[in-house]
């Protein structure tokens, strides 16, 4: 932990739950969970139809597969937001600049 509790905005931050590679993930995941249950509850004749594969299910856990690995990639190289730095002639919220004090 460091010391700075208070969160100056000093350090860089991760992105975290707001990049979009969790949020494609995760409504690829749920389509692919909507897949896998669509096809163990499908009929016989429905898997006839492509030739015996049971494809909502292999399609199902491709995507499922694809979600974990966009999860994976966002947790191992998340995105960092570099601190905000404040230009010359920006103050404080009167719109002074910040000037030293004699």
């Amino acid at each position: 932990m460091s010391g700075n509790v208070g969160g100056s905005g000093s350090e860089p931050r991760k992105v975290g739950l707001f990049d979009i590679r969790v949020i494609i993930a995760s409504l690829i995941g749920l389509y692919g969970i909507i897949l896998v249950i669509t096809g163990l509850f499908s009929s016989e004749a429905q898997a006839e139809k492509a030739s015996g594969l049971n494809i909502n299910v292999i399609a199902g856990i491709v995507m499922i597969l694809f979600a974990a690995a966009f999860i994976a990639w966002a947790r191992i190289r998340p995105i960092v937001v570099p601190p905000e730095t404040k230009e010359a002639g920006e103050g404080g919220p009167d719109g002074e600049a910040d000037r030293p004090v004699h």
